[in-house]
């Protein structure tokens, strides 16, 4: 499997598809490569793709840090140092559009455009307060109920209805896939102190902020912040589609995010 190590020893695992322009696809919280593997194909028809899990994620080392959600840019800025990509097109959901927010703000020269699905740029009550249950749940409960519980918060309702068999499988496998807790309670943590909001206005490349009207862990308002606070930003926000509506509605995702980075439907 191919990894990288990063300056202080940890190695990162990391995958690369397709030829052209590179791309990082940065998932969330979760961490995984595996979350754009719905998408992984189309975008590799235009761009050289690259996708990570995060570290103390998946196939990524599993290291007992103070996690934070610089730490957690400058990992991805590492990868891309190691490949030789100066420059890249940038998709971040969730943790992984924060990421890109610091990205941005702190080395500008290093993405050419930004999409921003389902972030936020500030923590406020409500997703404070939805991550210290989550915290909770795992703390006191343990992996299997966090899943569990994180599934419905996650998902549209129409999605769990439909993938019953399948989440009851990952909650089957909760032990394994959160190895260390204490690691993601730490991510959890990191998340939750992300504060961008002062300095989007100095996001200069071409953005895309979008969103799902039901997302119930960053909900709509916080893209429709972000489309008012950074300069040339674009913003679209679905009717439905839960906080994973990537992969809820992946052909529409597809197309509005492909239409940005090609610039197939430019702005007038």
């Amino acid at each position: 499997m191919p990894h990288v190590t990063l300056r202080d020893g940890a190695a990162l695992y990391y995958e690369t598809h397709g030829s052209g322009p590179p791309l990082l696809l940065v998932s969330g919280l979760g961490g995984i490569a595996g979350f754009w593997q719905p998408h992984v194909e189309v975008f590799a028809r235009h761009f050289s793709v690259v996708l990570h899990d995060h570290r103390g994620t998946g196939r990524s080392a599993l290291s007992r840090i103070d996690y934070s959600v610089p730490q957690m840019a400058d990992d991805a800025l590492q990868l891309m140092d190691s490949l030789g990509i100066g420059t890249a097109a940038y998709i971040g959901h969730s943790t992984g559009g924060a990421m890109g927010q610091v990205i941005a703000t702190d080395h500008p020269e290093r993405i050419s455009k930004l999409v921003l699905c389902g972030t936020w740029a500030k923590t406020d009550a409500y997703f404070r307060r939805l991550f210290e249950v989550r915290a909770l749940m795992l703390k006191h409960l343990g992996p299997e109920a966090y899943s569990k519980a994180s599934a419905l918060a996650l998902h549209m309702p129409s999605w769990v209805r439909d993938h019953d068999a399948e989440l009851a499988a990952n909650e089957a496998v909760a032990q394994e896939t959160i190895p260390v807790p204490e690691i993601l309670l730490s991510r959890i943590a990191a998340i939750v102190a992300h504060d961008r909001r002062q300095r989007l206005a100095g996001i200069t490349c071409p953005t895309l902020a979008i969103g799902a009207r039901d997302d119930q862990v960053t909900p709509a308002y916080f893209t429709e912040e972000i489309g008012r606070l950074v300069p040339d930003c674009r913003t679209v926000v679905l009717p439905y589609g839960g906080h994973f509506f990537p992969n809820a509605m992946p052909e529409t995702w597809q197309r509005i995010v492909l239409d940005f980075l090609l610039d197939r439907n430019p702005r007038g």
